[in-house]
């Protein structure tokens, strides 16, 4: 754990838990080969510190301190870069801001995971289109599901039209075996558009309703840590783990060759 590229003291990163105002963006490292969609990650957190904060962000910078962090590390790791002002406080929010950078790291998931059970709530995330660490709700949403037995939720709006997933987004496979993500209000993950990008046919987003799913053969969740993982249901509505798409799209999001950082 490193901010700004040195060491860190609780007094520096409270901010975190008693302010709880940032964004970040979590990538997966192979080792020294690198971060599928690099650039898209940096992307995102320049676009993000404008949002959140009203400021550039040195996306070279990043980069440096994601190299200092990562040194003399050769394995595959999951690195999450968060992007904060430990100056700012509850009654002063609005001040002018300087952000700094916060590397942590942790071991990253064997892939491909098991398929995923998701149980559908009505929710939508502050700002969807952030990736922001005010993660209560959602998490709220997750425990709420696996206290019933799931694996995780996936949000819809009061009409049960389908969004995202906790921390991920999900696409569902229709019976021509096409890849369609729900045209909705949701962060725009880095695997989904990297999937999206390396797809011949056209990218294809559709509203989709709780009552419309048993029209679909598949469906998957994707987030940068495990890439592509199959759902096997929502809420009563299953569907097999080991469709054929399923496995094209992890061999196609696999095949992209990760950015040196």
């Amino acid at each position: 754990m490193e901010l700004d590229g040195n060491p860190v003291d609780l007094d520096q990163i409270k901010a975190l838990a008693l302010v709880n105002y940032g964004h970040f963006t979590s990538m997966r490292v192979e080792g020294r080969a690198g971060v599928r969609g690099l650039n898209l990650h940096l992307e995102r957190l320049s676009r993000d510190c404008r949002a959140v904060f009203g400021t550039e962000l040195d996306a070279e910078r990043v980069r440096e301190l994601m190299r200092h962090a990562l040194d003399g590390t050769d394995e595959t790791v999951v690195v999450r870069v968060t992007v904060f002002d430990p100056q700012l406080d509850l009654g002063h929010i609005g001040a002018d801001a300087q952000p700094h950078i916060l590397v942590t790291m942790r071991g990253a998931p064997h892939t491909p995971l098991g398929p995923l059970r998701l149980q559908s709530a009505v929710y939508t995330r502050d700002l969807p289109k952030v990736k922001h660490i005010g993660l209560f709700g959602a998490l709220h949403q997750r425990r709420g599901a696996q206290r019933n037995g799931y694996d995780d939720v996936v949000f819809t709006t009061a009409d049960g039209t389908l969004t995202e997933i906790a921390t991920s987004n999900i696409g569902l496979i229709d019976t021509d075996g096409r890849l369609i993500w729900p045209r909705a209000d949701v962060l725009p993950g880095i695997t989904m558009k990297l999937l999206s990008q390396t797809r011949d046919e056209e990218v294809l987003t559709e509203p989709i309703t709780l009552a419309q799913l048993p029209q679909f053969t598949a469906a998957v969740a994707t987030n940068a840590a495990v890439g592509v993982r199959a759902v096997s249901c929502i809420d009563d509505t299953e569907w097999t783990a080991d469709h054929d798409t399923i496995s094209i799209l992890r061999k196609e999001y696999e095949a992209i060759p990760p950015e040196r950082i």
